[in-house]
């Protein structure tokens, strides 16, 4: 079907009058929608000053964080900057040394205390510390006379500095030592020692058990680059039974002394008294000796309160009385040398009527 110039122009015009509708109908919805929101011109306003706030702030937060994100990115920075120089030095700190290791190689040089550098990935350092360590043991040994001896031991000992690298080489490190070489070193030379003496003498003579143990333990350890500072043998102790046995020992030691002693006393007061018999007989025989008439004179003379003395007869009368003279009383006193003591005066009158 052949289209002629007559439909072409309707066509054109049709087309134009649709688009002259619709530009009407869109200038219509635009009046309308101005209509509308005129009366809300404040109110969009505050929206749009709203929004614009709300985008500053938005924006103002997003530039902290940036901020806060950037400081802490430099932090970290300076950390692993600082990491990587330290890890270029070694601190060695007071008491302690530092043996060099190179790819898992000792080496000879033993780091002293202070700072060292040394190349990351190629060296490491382990540390030992050469002060007193301090190690108490407790071991069980059996004595010469087959007791059991349990003793606990305090051991002071040190790592010598100039063979640091040795021990660690041959031994390891600080806990390894002490396992490994200490202990067992301890033990041994204990159960050596004790089975030299009997009980009582491991008690009566501990200074030179402990003397001997020392010895033997310091020769031992030397071998192994440690020397020992001091040793002490902190207690020493005997099975239950034995301790009784040495209790009944003790009382029945106590009382054969105290018997002895006993014993002794009553032989000495024994003596005394004889020795104070022979004392009074011989003083006795020594006095009779040496009376003399004149010495018993002498001595009545000096207790003679200078009155004589008046005898009676015995005669109803009680007239005949007689002074007795000094001399009549020393030859009375001859009269009776058995020392027989005269009670009275009739006696002392009769020994001189006998004359």
């Amino acid at each position: 079907m052949k289209t002629t110039g007559d439909d072409l122009n309707l066509h054109k015009y049709v087309s134009v009058q649709k688009t002259e509708v619709m530009n009407l109908e869109s200038t219509t919805t635009i009046n309308n929608s101005n209509s509308v929101h005129k009366p809300n011109s404040v109110l969009e306003t505050e929206v749009i000053n709203l929004e614009s706030a709300t985008t500053i702030n938005s924006k103002n937060t997003v530039k902290k964080q940036n901020k806060d994100i950037q400081a802490i990115v430099r932090i970290v920075l300076l950390l692993l900057a600082l990491t990587i120089i330290c890890s270029f030095f070694v601190i060695v700190n007071p008491g302690q040394r530092g043996v060099l290791i190179k790819f898992g190689e000792v080496q000879p040089v033993i780091l002293g205390e202070g700072i060292h550098p040394v190349i990351p990935m190629v060296h490491t350092v382990e540390k030992l510390s050469v002060r007193v360590q301090n190690e108490d043991i407790s071991t069980e040994a059996s004595s010469k006379d087959l007791q059991n001896v349990y003793t606990d031991v305090a051991l002071n000992w040190h790592i010598i500095p100039e063979k640091a690298n040795v021990i660690f080489q041959h031994v390891g490190n600080q806990q390894a030592i002490v396992h490994r070489i200490v202990n067992p070193a301890v033990k041994e030379v204990l159960k050596a020692v004790m089975a030299m003496y009997t009980a009582e003498e491991i008690i009566t003579t501990r200074g030179e058990v402990k003397a001997r143990v020392d010895e033997a333990l310091t020769s031992r350890l030397a071998t192994y680059n440690l020397e020992i500072d001091d040793i002490s043998l902190v207690n020493i102790h005997f099975s239950e039974q034995f301790n009784h046995a040495v209790e009944a020992k003790q009382i029945a030691e106590q009382e054969a002394k105290r018997a002895g002693f006993l014993a002794i006393k009553a032989e000495q007061q024994a003596k005394a008294k004889v020795n104070l018999a022979k004392g009074e007989a011989e003083g006795n025989r020594l006095i009779m000796e040496t009376l003399t008439p004149a010495i018993l004179q002498r001595q009545a003379i000096a207790k003679w309160d200078g009155r004589m003395p008046w005898i009676s007869t015995g005669g109803s009368d009680n007239t005949r009385l007689f002074q007795l003279e000094l001399d009549e009383i020393v030859k009375a006193a001859q009269k009776n040398p058995k020392q027989e003591r005269v009670e009275s005066r009739s006696e002392l009158t009769s020994a001189l009527l006998k004359e």
